[in-house]
This record gives C-alpha cells, sequence and structure tokens, in this order.
C-alpha cells in the first residue's frame, strides 16, 4: 500500500511540475499594409495597441483588433514609449536616426528629436523622467527631456544597446548585445557605473525586471539568464526556445515569458529569488520574437507574419509574404 500511495504521489508531483498553462493564441489581428516590424507596446490609458510597422506605427484597439488610427513617418521605426504626464507618445525611428513625437489622443505627429544613430528600443524611465533611446549604431544612448522635446544628454555604453529597463529607484540597467553584458546606468548623473558580463549568456537582446526581488530576466540565444540586480551576479541559466528578441515579466502572476522567433512562447515561473522553472513551451508561430504584455488583463501581443519556403543555402531570413503582418494575441 505505501509503494503503491508512492507511486500515486510521484505520479501527482510529474503532471503538477509540467501542468500547462492553458495560454494559447486565442486570435490574430491582420494588417494588410506592407513592412517589417519590430516592437510593438499596449497603451497606458486607453484600449490602444501600437505596433511599429514599416514606415508607421498602426494603432489597433486591443480587444478587437479595428484600425484606431496610423503615426505616419516613422521610418524603419522600432519602438514607442509614453509620458502620461505630458500625454505625449514618442516612436523611435531608426532611418531617420530621429523620435517623433505624437500626441497620444489624437496620434498626431507633434515634433522629430534628432537623435544617435538607429535608435532601438525606446522606454519612459520614470525616475528621471526621461526619454531613452538605445542607438545601435552609434552604441550609445539619448536622454530626452519630453517637456521640452530635445535630447539634453547622451551615454556611451561601449557596445551595441538593445533593451533598457529601470529599477524606477536611479538605475538603468541595459542589454549589450555584442559584448554578452549588461551595462549599468546611473539615472541622476548618466554615467555608466558597471559592465556586468553575462555569459554563457549569448546576444543579450529582450529584457525584463522584477522589481521587488530585484532579478533581472536577459533573453539570450536558447538562454535566459536570471541576474541579481544589486551585484550583478549570476542567478541561473534556465533554457528556452530558439530566437528569443523579446522578454516580459507579469508582476501577478510571478511569469517570466521569451518570446522565440522558432515559434514557442516559453513561460517561467518565479517560485521565489533563487528558483526559476519552465511551466511550458507555449506554440505561437515562426517570426513571433518579440513581445507585449498587459499587465491588466495579462494578455500576450506578438507580431509576425507568413513567411516563404526558405532557399536552400541562402543566408538570413526567409522572406515574408507580402499583406501577411499580424499580431497573435495568447491568453488563456
Amino acid at each position: 500500500m505505501k509503494k503503491l500511495t508512492l507511486i500515486l504521489l510521484t505520479t501527482l508531483v510529474a503532471i503538477t511540475s509540467n501542468a500547462q498553462t492553458g495560454l494559447h493564441v486565442a486570435s490574430t489581428f491582420h494588417i494588410a499594409s506592407t513592412g517589417g516590424w519590430d516592437y510593438l507596446e499596449v497603451g497606458p490609458v486607453n484600449d490602444w495597441l501600437y505596433v511599429s510597422h514599416g514606415i508607421q506605427v498602426n494603432v489597433l484597439n486591443k480587444k478587437t483588433g479595428d484600425s484606431v488610427g496610423v503615426i505616419e513617418n516613422t521610418t524603419g521605426v522600432h519602438g514607442i514609449a509614453f509620458d502620461v504626464a505630458q500625454k505625449k507618445g514618442f516612436t523611435s525611428n531608426g532611418r531617420l536616426n530621429a523620435v517623433s513625437v505624437f500626441d497620444m489622443n489624437t496620434n498626431k505627429v507633434l515634433a522629430q528629436i534628432p537623435t544617435g544613430q538607429n535608435p532601438d528600443a525606446i522606454i519612459y524611465e520614470s525616475f528621471s523622467k526621461k526619454i531613452i533611446t538605445c542607438n545601435g549604431r552609434s552604441k550609445n544612448l539619448s536622454i530626452i527631456d519630453p517637456v521640452a522635446n530635445k535630447v539634453i544628454d547622451s551615454v556611451d555604453v561601449g557596445g551595441k544597446p538593445e533593451t533598457p529597463v529601470s529599477d524606477g529607484a536611479g538605475k538603468l540597467f541595459v542589454n549589450i548585445e555584442d559584448k554578452n553584458e549588461i551595462v549599468v546606468v546611473d539615472t541622476k548623473t548618466f554615467k555608466v557605473l558597471s559592465h556586468w558580463s553575462i555569459a554563457p549568456g549569448d546576444g543579450p537582446t529582450g529584457l525584463a525586471m522584477d522589481k521587488n526581488t530585484k532579478r533581472l530576466f536577459a533573453g539570450c540565444d536558447k538562454l535566459l539568464m536570471v541576474i541579481d540586480a544589486t551585484n550583478g551576479k549570476i542567478i541561473d541559466k534556465v533554457t528556452i526556445g530558439d530566437g528569443c528578441d523579446g522578454v516580459a515579466f507579469d508582476a501577478a502572476t510571478k511569469n517570466i515569458y521569451t518570446s522565440n522567433g522558432d515559434g514557442t512562447l516559453t513561460v517561467i515561473h518565479e517560485e521565489n529569488t533563487s528558483t526559476f522553472k519552465v511551466l511550458e513551451n507555449v506554440t505561437t508561430k515562426k517570426g513571433a520574437r518579440t513581445i507585449a504584455l498587459d499587465a491588466a488583463t495579462h494578455t500576450i501581443y506578438l507580431p509576425t507574419a507568413e513567411f516563404e519556403a526558405a532557399v536552400p543555402g541562402e543566408k538570413g531570413r526567409p522572406k515574408m509574404k507580402p499583406g501577411t503582418f499580424q499580431v497573435l494575441v495568447i491568453s488563456k
């Protein structure tokens, strides 16, 4: 009897440890216009979803996918950020070496701000109340005053900055993709404080943070590196899908999500400050490598498209089929 009980308990533990999250592709928003994409963001004060798309940003109703508007002339757009107090949005336009400023209520473009070369990821940093861009080609950060609409400082980070995240208390952490490190920046002085190696993490792209446990989550080549944000110590490395370009953290569920270009969404649960467990690799679609999380509804948005068949011997990504750009909506 004891042996049978032990077998049943072992089986129950195994089932529980491999429990499915219930997440799946619940719907798909189709966007017919042409162009590539990078980041997308959930609007902070409305039901709008902002999707970077080639030379413009498509603004959708996040619940239905219906078009709300378009922010034009953002050639090479990568990311979108918001200053709610100023009622302004900002787009990083890689091919223009500029940031567009738009009215959050009307989507009307108000100004363009010259930045460093190839501004990529962009955030509103809450401690300094500044907009910050990661400039891939000039290997620096542009610090923008969102009231005056101008660059007031820049920070040389010594490599290609990919994604920044703020602790909201005076420090900014930035993935440096070509150096396999995280740079720590003081947002009071905008000076570099530290360079932390995150090897064996390779090519860090997406970055998220649990501000309560002070843990950073850096998406690398087939690995999620977990780093102590107080000292740069590597806490764990977790196997994820291939081609990760985005990481999100849901503070309510304590789940970390990595969006992987191989067509999976790796879901990892933060059990405590040192234990991180993969719950599931949810099937998405190839190319769905960047991510936006709606913290209010726990819905996840992933942009992708349909692709031509790969040509043997040809390097690079397969060609996108025209008119197939879409946003996957992931929920339970």
